[in-house]
């Protein structure tokens, strides 16, 4: 399972032949700009070709391409795009349709070469789309492969799961904004304002005056009311005695307090939805991994939950497709970089150039693993014991996670304890 990054880019510019039309297209919202060259870099084209993020667009594009083979003699198209954003989803995939070969330029990589050409700092559209077209002939490109429709759906769902978790964050700061305005002791008596019998007390009575006359057990009536299971009991009649007491002394804002309840309200009612979404989210993402053989190997790992390996199969795609671990924490930006010229020696730092999602699901199943894995956590303590800090051992074994990951994908085998055993990670 050897993999040389110096030979994946040799391979990519050997596909490219001497019958090859390369086409360069700067992507935009409404219009695109599109230039063509030969293998060499040679311009082909006498200007540039803006067109429509339309249909109509697109065919004319085409006829551009054709255009250009039928003059030039070439047999071959490849379509390099930046992909920008959302706007090359469309285009990308009915190239990909009329039977023409899609490549992807990252747009770092276009910034950074964008003077080669003419030696200045300037930018325009039909200049990135040569830049993006000299990209691919010297094989700084990736493939466009779309994925199976599970593993799409997937992706979107996820997706789609992340803005709604930041969403919900953003909502539960602003209810502790609230709490901390109109009623801060609340927080003295409720660690967790998420806790049931919390959520109960900020519907019933959220402000400091609506519990301050009551008796304790008219404050656990009052919880059983919001639909509490079990609200009383030793626990539930304390809660109340502490409730009560720190309305009693509460510092909390006094004007304005009709329209801060109805606010809170508003809160409520947004965060039980999102909630509620985020269930149904799992619920779906759970019956969309039960029909992905895939999914059922990594679910022998124990530590690794159902939304990680959601993550890990709709950020970076087909497992499958990748021949070693390096190229998964590439996808996920945490492959190493340094910076060293002469006897200049810089700090190796992570890269951070990839899916930030992915990089983020990866921590964190790391952080759970070497919890609930009794292999990943005796590799974090061989790590420790050695003297390696806590943050470089976590991304240590990142690395070695993202190894038995596809190497049980290439093997099709399902996860072993005994993996590495008595072997430091």
């Amino acid at each position: 399972m050897k993999f040389t990054r110096n030979n994946v880019t040799n391979q990519r510019i050997e596909r490219i032949t001497t019958q090859h039309a390369i086409v360069g297209i700067d992507i935009a919202k409404e219009k695109h700009v599109a230039q063509v060259t030969n293998f060499r870099g040679i311009v082909l084209t006498r200007r540039h070709l803006t067109f429509a993020n339309t249909l109509e667009g697109f065919e004319r594009l085409m006829r551009f391409i054709r255009e250009v083979q039928e003059k030039y003699g070439l047999a071959s198209v490849m379509v390099g795009l930046e992909p920008t954003g959302h706007y090359w989803f469309n285009l990308a995939h009915w190239l990909r349709e009329q039977g023409i070969e899609v490549v992807l330029v990252n747009p770092v990589v276009t910034h950074r070469n964008k003077e080669n050409r003419d030696n200045t700092p300037s930018k325009n559209d039909a200049k990135d789309a040569l830049t993006i077209a000299d990209a691919v002939s010297r094989g700084f490109y990736t493939e466009f492969t779309p994925q199976a429709a599970q593993l799409e759906e997937l992706k979107t769902l996820m997706s789609d799961r992340e803005f709604w978790v930041k969403s919900a964050i953003s909502l539960g700061n602003r209810i502790v904004r609230w709490i901390d305005m109109y009623f801060p002791e609340f927080q003295h008596v409720f660690k967790d304002w998420t806790a049931e019998r919390s959520l109960a007390s900020l519907r019933a009575f959220p402000l400091p005056y609506d519990v301050q006359g009551l008796r304790a057990d008219e404050v656990i009536e009052r919880w059983r009311e919001q639909g509490m299971r079990r609200p009383g009991g030793v626990t539930g009649k304390a809660k109340a005695v502490q409730l009560i007491q720190a309305a009693k002394r509460s510092i909390g804002r006094t004007e304005g307090v009709e329209q801060a309840r109805r606010d809170l309200q508003r809160l409520l009612a947004a965060y039980d939805q999102i909630t509620s979404q985020l269930q149904e989210m799992k619920q779906e993402v759970e019956a969309l991994l039960e029909e992905m053989p895939m999914a059922k190997q990594l679910q022998s790992i124990p530590g690794v939950g159902p939304i990680t390996i959601a993550a890990l199969l709709g950020f970076a795609g087909d497992l499958g497709h990748y021949a070693h671990g390096r190229q998964l924490l590439r996808r996920a930006g945490l492959n190493l970089a340094e910076r060293t010229s002469g006897k200049y020696k810089g700090q190796i730092k992570l890269s951070k150039r990839g899916d930030s999602a992915l990089r983020k699901y990866l921590f964190w199943a790391m952080l759970t693993l070497v919890r609930e894995n009794p292999d990943f956590k005796r590799w974090h303590e061989h790590n420790l014991n050695k003297g390696m800090k806590k943050m470089a051992s976590l991304f240590k074994l990142i690395g070695k996670f993202a190894r038995i990951v596809i190497g049980m994908i290439q093997r099709g085998e399902t996860y072993r304890s005994e993996i590495g055993v008595g072997q430091a990670a």
